[in-house]
């Protein structure tokens, strides 16, 4: 067991929670609770921490956790280095070291014949990208594409948010993200940029076929020069004196816009 948080292990998966520049150097992130360590793809689980007392706990969770223990390498630390390596108020005390495995736009497009997009250009509220991954799941989005300038999806907020759907959805950062709404657009995808009254109300289009949505800054929404490189826009009608909704809500209404067309469809 683990009982010193100056051990050379502790203060590695430390530095993974906090620093987003050596996560991208490791190609690893820190993953905390028991769902998300069930959920984790077995062939990117690489480190697994329980605390000592987690061993004790005797809940559903915590036994279904200590099942698949019995097949996965695992450390044990105390409960005061637990504290020092959790990012939680109240640590479940399990924690996992995922290997990162980003998308590739050419397999995406390949991978079904009318593609459906969220392109996020400079999100900054990790609790907004997670919501949007999940909902991307329950939508059947087939990849996130994220603006370099975007919160790092690898953060630990982002990831407890995501419920374990950042195993399951592809992303991908975008090098140059104007480049590639433009390959979208060469490939038959029509680009969307969601936009307060500019363009159509958002459920005027169809979305049945290849699409993409562009959503923008919480606070400043999209840049106007990306707004012109979709082409098309759309925006979500609001009475009262509501003047913008919430990125990830937006999102969310988009999302399933597209989704109730094609399942419409059959």
């Amino acid at each position: 067991m683990i009982t010193s948080p100056s051990n050379g292990k502790i203060k590695w998966v430390c530095t993974l929670r906090e620093k987003a520049k050596f996560r991208k150097k490791e190609q690893k992130f820190i993953a905390e609770g028991c769902k998300m360590f069930l959920e984790a793809p077995e062939e990117r689980l690489c480190e697994v921490y329980v605390s000592e007392s987690f061993l004790k706990k005797d809940g559903e969770l915590e036994n279904a956790c200590r099942e698949r223990l019995k097949k996965v390498p695992y450390e044990v630390v105390s409960d005061d280095v637990y504290k020092k390596m959790s990012d939680t108020v109240t640590p479940q005390g399990i924690l996992s070291v995922i290997t990162i495995k980003e998308a590739k736009l050419g397999d995406l497009l390949k991978s079904t014949k009318a593609p459906l997009f969220v392109l996020l250009e400079n999100l900054q509220d990790p609790g907004n990208l997670g919501t949007i991954l999940r909902t991307a799941e329950g939508a059947g989005v087939t990849g996130v594409i994220l603006s370099r300038d975007c919160v790092d999806i690898y953060n630990p907020k982002v990831i407890r948010s995501t419920m374990g759907s950042v195993y399951r959805v592809p992303h991908f950062y975008a090098d140059d993200f104007h480049e590639v709404i433009d390959e979208l657009k060469e490939t038959g995808v029509t680009v969307y940029a969601a936009a307060l009254e500019s363009g159509k109300i958002y459920d005027t289009y169809s979305y049945v076929e290849g699409s993409a949505f562009i959503i923008g800054n919480e606070g400043n929404g999209l840049r106007p020069e990306t707004v012109a490189k979709a082409g098309k826009s759309c925006y979500l009608p609001m009475e009262g004196r509501v003047e913008s909704l919430n990125a990830s809500v937006a999102a969310s209404v988009l999302m399933y816009e597209a989704y109730r067309q094609r399942r419409s469809k059959g």
